[in-house]
């Protein structure tokens, strides 16, 4: 399944431009603060609109302004992580993973919990858990969703580099095992390195690179 992107749209006093066009795998999106790397990934989401342009995934059209395409956000099923993970402080972990279903989910749920390592903690409150643990929660959460695809927004931020080690293992296992394409933002070029079949750069939040926009990572062996 294939990401196909194109969209502009203006924010305040900037105007941030966003191209992709990748095959499967991950797609990891680079550059500093406040350069639309999150703007980006709301706007395949679908919870921005973009002023002009087109989304499309797998061939299936999202977004396109000159074909006055506009899906709502729940029909594009993206499988979303936000940065601050927003886990739902009055639900225990297993009713934060079953939240928000829209369709088959690309894995049992049994088999998930195992794959991300979180089937200790099922009665948890949100609160009690670390930052690993809640991300690898959101990240369950998000699969189970029933998703085309993934946009995980920083999913290594403040995290230890045990941690970040655990997130990047099961980022690694979703792509090889469940094969759904991810578009991945980070500001940490070591983690993108590590994880990515392709790399966009976002360097100064006005426009993207110019074409090609993409460029494949080649893992040894």
């Amino acid at each position: 399944m294939s990401f196909d992107i194109d969209v502009t749209a203006r924010l305040g006093e900037r105007r941030i431009c966003f191209q992709c066009r990748t095959g499967a795998g991950i797609t990891a999106i680079v550059g500093p603060s406040g350069s639309g790397k999150t703007s980006a990934l709301n706007m395949i989401a679908g919870l921005l609109r973009p002023d002009q342009g087109h989304v499309s995934v797998g061939g299936l059209p999202l977004f396109d302004s000159d074909r006055r395409i506009d899906l709502p956000a729940a029909a594009r099923r993206a499988g979303y992580v936000f940065q601050d993970r927003r886990l739902f402080p009055h639900m225990r972990v297993r009713a934060n993973l079953r939240y928000g279903r829209h369709g088959a989910p690309p894995v049992d749920e049994a088999v998930l919990i195992d794959l991300l390592g979180i089937g200790g903690l099922m009665d948890r409150w949100p609160s009690t858990l670390s930052g690993g643990e809640a991300q690898r929660v959101a990240i369950g959460r998000a699969v189970l969703s029933g998703p085309r695809f993934l946009l995980l927004d920083e999913p290594l931020a403040s995290l230890d580099e045990g941690r970040s080690a655990q997130i990047r293992t099961t980022i690694a296992r979703l792509r090889d095992e469940l094969r759904l394409p991810i578009l991945l933002v980070s500001h940490d070029r070591a983690d993108v390195d590590q994880l990515a079949d392709y790399v966009i750069t976002l360097p100064d939040g006005r426009m993207s690179l110019a074409q090609p926009p993409t460029r494949p990572i080649v893992s040894p062996g």
